[in-house]
């Protein structure tokens, strides 16, 4: 497997890495074969894994995915000493749904439940803030991870759904290594407002979230036709042609597509093969 540099710590990770969202919410798979999944990547290669703590179902399910992979990564056969683990905080369930909680003592006590979810043995190697909530500023949310990467239970922050603004704002608190946002086919915001073009410029590590689109649109690649088209020139996937999209868009780029099949991995995997040319990407870029 391609390996990439994580921000400029000096460490480096898998080119592709692994989502594990979808072995947490909709449609769960038994545990047993999501253990096998996480596996599968690893026997790929891949040695970056992205989580949260509200990969869950609801409240009560709080901290299923790092659990989770946690009980993969210490039950495989294999060395997975390398793999780096890049959790989220910040964003809570109720009832299934999705909302914003940056309040800062929230912030301090996920962060050492996350510490224990992933083992408790280690610092937690990415700790990334989800997504900002104005009824807290940037510096207030954040001065607890300073506080939890002094005391060594963090060892890099990141930030999710952040403008560039937001980014320098955090950059004065703590060190930043990555930025999380939607990018795909449809969302073509981060060339747009800065922030890719920033990440590169900073060095920072961007980790596009659904990059297919999400659960209810991946489907639907085949329908772009520049897409489909290079996919069957190609013989592979389409999910592989917008991986290597992704991937040509910029150097900072690290695809973490999301998988709860062994067969979904495994092609993305592979996806690590696929080269565009210019022509290729622009085609795309005019089809979307």
């Amino acid at each position: 497997m391609e390996t990439k540099q994580l921000g400029k710590t000096g460490i480096f990770v898998s080119a592709i890495g692994l989502g594990g969202m979808p072995m947490s919410i909709y449609n769960r798979p038994p545990e047993s074969e999501s253990i096998q999944v996480i596996h599968r990547a690893l026997d790929f290669g891949i040695t970056f894994i992205d989580t949260a703590d509200s990969y869950c179902k609801d409240e009560s399910d709080k901290h299923h995915n790092e659990q989770l992979i946690h009980k993969a990564l210490a039950s495989y056969q294999g060395d997975s000493s390398q793999v780096i683990v890049a959790t989220k905080g910040g964003l809570m369930r109720p009832d299934g749904n999705w909302t914003r909680n940056g309040n800062p003592e929230h912030l301090r006590q996920t962060i050492k439940v996350s510490f224990e979810a992933l083992g408790g043995a280690k610092p937690i190697d990415v700790w990334q803030y989800h997504s900002p909530d104005n009824n807290y500023t940037i510096e207030e949310s954040l001065a607890p991870v300073k506080e939890a990467v002094e005391a060594g239970l963090i060892r890099f922050v990141g930030v999710s759904n952040f403008s560039v603004e937001q980014i320098k704002r955090a950059q004065d608190v703590v060190d930043i290594v990555s930025v999380q946002n939607q990018y795909s086919p449809w969302e073509r915001q981060p060339e747009i407002d800065g922030v890719l073009e920033y990440c590169q410029d900073q060095g920072l590590t961007f980790l596009p979230w659904s990059p297919f689109g999400g659960r209810r649109r991946h489907q639907n690649l085949e329908d772009i036709p520049a897409i489909a088209q290079l996919a069957k020139e190609k013989g592979v996937s389409v999910y592989n042609i917008v991986l290597a999209w992704l991937r040509s868009k910029s150097p900072a780029i690290l695809p973490i597509p999301g998988a709860s099949k062994i067969s979904s991995i495994e092609d993305s995997a592979q996806a690590i093969n696929v080269k565009l040319s210019d022509e290729e990407v622009r085609k795309i870029d005019r089809a979307t």
